[in-house]
């Protein structure tokens, strides 16, 4: 990922916001709590640190701290996901000089929190002596030319899970290129079989399939944004997918996960789930599933781009009010790097992926009853976390500009192609940062 600065972020000359886009930013304000002086650690005193989260049961996780750690003290909050209310809490706690010590941000709503203000730079605080750790594309994601804005949590690097006695109606097996998958999704059809969904609701699988074959979006540079999202890569994946819907390849009726999705995928009528590693937990929910499913790597897109992608992830963050900022971050490094922090993570939340760079869980060590005895973890998914774009960076509004895509996959039904829809897409996110008071420019072919 390009390293960037707040300055780039902002676009350059502009310095800090005007009232009117602080305001559509849900700013708490223009100052920087990293321009003041560095906070020391506390000493002779017992602190307590505030984390809000939305994993499931991650007190339990925190209390393996609490044991060794007495005189530092982690109490878990838990709170919606980000963007079903978890932001929105902590946009208004950050406004009211209030908030959590830590919280947990995806890693593509970094850059939105740096516009405003709301987190610590984490480098100011010793985080590049932990850098070593980490997965270097992860690392990548949270850093920053002037700091480390997060401590990367969980990731999500993509594969396949499949049915084989699915696919073996038609003779097939997992598909090793994205053309193998279109034939075979044709072939499934006269089976009564989809391979797989397109969710015209998300448009994250989208942009994480435009980033495997090579895609970058936004690039910052010294005069502000540089978008380019009708580059060859995206509009071979946006052709592609244009042609498979069109020709009832994929499903778009229902989204992976959902209750009709679990239910198609019992009866055989869902083949196959291209997805983040983090679906395999969600795929164990199939009912009957058990010994029936398998992983593979994710299709590519021919010679060119990369062997997978990446969906999902997210971090612990310091948040700009906190009063113990290196205690904040020694919790998350233990949290993230050590065996116990990790495997408590798994055992209790269903974590994503490890960021630790030579760690995923004792647990991710072995084979897999419910995927036929087979070890993905190690064959699959360890491979498919090398394999990813890392120039490939997040910008201010990437839920928004989400949000701006999937409104136009929507109106393929009315006869929208899904390269028009990108297309215009790219034209109404100018419109965005330029609104906010960004400086934005199309990258010239």
């Amino acid at each position: 990922m390009p390293r960037l600065s707040r300055r780039q972020l902002l676009g350059a000359g502009l310095g800090g916001l005007s009232t009117a886009a602080l305001g559509a930013c849900a700013t708490p304000g223009t100052h920087s709590v990293n321009s003041d002086a560095v906070i020391p650690p506390a000493t002779g005193q017992t602190i307590r640190l505030s984390y809000w989260a939305w994993l499931k049961d991650f007190q339990k996780v925190a209390d393996l701290w609490n044991a060794k750690n007495p005189q530092v003290q982690v109490d878990v909050v838990w709170i919606p996901g980000g963007n079903s209310g978890g932001y929105q809490k902590m946009y208004s706690a950050l406004a009211a000089g209030a908030g959590p010590d830590l919280a947990q941000i995806e890693l593509r709503s970094i850059p939105e929190f740096m516009l405003v203000n709301g987190l610590v730079d984490l480098n100011r605080y010793g985080a590049q002596e932990f850098a070593s750790r980490y997965d270097p594309t992860l690392w990548g994601q949270v850093s920053f030319v002037d700091g480390v804005y997060g401590i990367p949590q969980d990731s999500g690097p993509m594969a396949t899970f499949y049915q084989p006695a699915v696919l073996e109606k038609v003779g097939a097996v997992a598909p090793k290129t994205w053309d193998d998958w279109y034939q075979v999704g044709k072939e499934l059809r006269k089976a009564g079989s989809y391979i797989d969904c397109f969710a015209l609701s998300d448009a994250s699988p989208f942009a994480a399939f435009a980033a495997q074959a090579g895609a970058t979006w936004l690039k910052p540079e010294e005069d502000g944004w540089v978008i380019n999202m009708t580059d060859d890569a995206t509009m071979t994946v946006a052709r592609f997918f244009d042609k498979a819907i069109s020709d009832d390849a994929v499903q778009t009726a229902f989204a992976p996960y959902s209750p009709a999705w679990f239910a198609a995928a019992a009866k055989g009528g869902i083949a196959s789930l291209t997805s983040g590693s983090w679906g395999d937990a969600l795929v164990e929910g199939v009912s009957g599933g058990s010994g029936k499913w398998k992983a593979a790597p994710m299709p590519v897109w021919g010679n060119s781009g990369f062997g997978s992608s990446y969906l999902g992830g997210s971090t612990a963050a310091v948040l700009a009010g906190s009063k113990h900022p290196r205690e904040a971050l020694e919790f998350a490094v233990w949290l993230t790097t050590s065996p116990e922090g990790i495997d408590a993570m798994i055992k209790y939340s269903g974590i994503g992926w490890s960021p630790a760079k030579d760690f995923v869980g004792t647990a991710r060590q072995q084979p897999s009853a419910f995927f036929s005895g087979q070890n993905y973890f190690k064959d699959v998914l360890v491979p498919a976390s090398r394999e990813q774009n890392p120039k490939w960076s997040w910008w201010p509004i990437t839920q928004q500009s989400f949000n701006i895509l999937s409104d136009g996959f929507r109106k393929k039904a009315g006869g929208t192609s899904i390269p028009d829809t990108v297309a215009q897409a790219e034209q109404d996110i100018i419109t965005v940062f330029r609104n906010k008071g960004l400086t934005i420019r199309k990258e010239q072919a």
